[in-house]
C-alpha cells in the first residue's frame, strides 16, 4: 500500500515526519484523556466533602465505588471522620464506620484521633463502633480518656466505663502532666469523677505546674468535688502505727 509522502521530502524523511505526527496526535489525546480525569478527580474532591457537610452517606458510597479514597483529607488537613463528627453527619459517620478501607485512627492537626472526638462529644455508638474496629485507646499524648473525663454530658460515666473495659490506662498523663481525674475535676461531671476514684485513679498525682485533682477542682469552684476527691486521699493514706 502506497502511503502518501509530504511534497518537497524524500520518502524516507517523509515517513518520519508522518510518524512524528502520529505521535503527537497521541500524546495530545493522552494528555487531553489526563486532563479530563484530572478535572474529575477534583470534582469528586469537591463533591465528597459536600456530600459529608449534608450527611450525603449514598454520595460517599457512589464514589467509593468510582475508586475515591475515603481517606482524602481536606485542606486543613482533616479527615472525613473529623468533618463529619464536626457536623454533625451521622449518617456519613456510620458509613464510613463500617467501611473497611477507612482509617479509624488517623489524627488531625491537633493529634485528636476519631475516636477522641467522639469521646468529647457524647458519640457512644460511634465509640464502640470504632472501638470494635481497633481503634487505639491508649495513644501516646492526650489520650481517648481525658477527652472522656471532660465531658459531662448524657452517657458521661458510660463512655469512661467503656474505654476502661478496652483497657484504657486511668492515669495517663497528657503532654503537661494532666490525667483524667484531673480534667474530670475541672471539666467533668462529679460522677465520672467518683468513677474514675472508685476505679483506682490517683488523686495524689501532680501536673507540671504541681496541681493536684484537689485543685483543679478548687480552680474551677467545685468545692464539694474537690472534698470528695480529698476524701479518697485520706482514705487510701497510709495509717500510723502507734
Amino acid at each position: 500500500m502506497n502511503r502518501p509522502t509530504m511534497p518537497g521530502l524524500p520518502p524516507v524523511v517523509a515517513h518520519q515526519c508522518n510518524m512524528s505526527r502520529r505521535r503527537w496526535v497521541l500524546g495530545a489525546s493522552a494528555m487531553a484523556l489526563l486532563s479530563m480525569g484530572g478535572a474529575a478527580q477534583a470534582g469528586s474532591f469537591e463533591d465528597f466533602f459536600v456530600a459529608i457537610q449534608r450527611d450525603d452517606a449514598s454520595e460517599l458510597a457512589r464514589l467509593a465505588a468510582l475508586g475515591f479514597d475515603l481517606n482524602t483529607t481536606n485542606a486543613q488537613g482533616q479527615h472525613a471522620l473529623h468533618l463529619a463528627m464536626r457536623e454533625p453527619s451521622l449518617r456519613v459517620m456510620g458509613y464510613l464506620l463500617q467501611h473497611p478501607s477507612v482509617d479509624v485512627d488517623v489524627r488531625n492537626p491537633k493529634d485528636e484521633t476519631p475516636l477522641m472526638l467522639a469521646m468529647l462529644k457524647g458519640y457512644l455508638a460511634q465509640a464502640t463502633a470504632m472501638l470494635k474496629r481497633g481503634a487505639d485507646v491508649n495513644k501516646t499524648g492526650w489520650t481517648p480518656l481525658h477527652y472522656a473525663a471532660s465531658y459531662s454530658g448524657k452517657g458521661a460515666t458510660e463512655q469512661v466505663q467503656l474505654l476502661l473495659e478496652h483497657h484504657a490506662y486511668i492515669d495517663a498523663e497528657s503532654p503537661n502532666g494532666t490525667t483524667p481525674l484531673m480534667m474530670a475535676a475541672q471539666y467533668g461531671s462529679e460522677d465520672v469523677a467518683k468513677l474514675l476514684l472508685e476505679e483506682g485513679a490517683d488523686a495524689t498525682l501532680r501536673n507540671q505546674l504541681k496541681l493536684t485533682a484537689i485543685d483543679f477542682a478548687t480552680l474551677a469552684g467545685r468545692a464539694s468535688l474537690a472534698e470528695t476527691i480529698a476524701q479518697a486521699v485520706r482514705a487510701e493514706a497510709p495509717k500510723g502505727k502507734w
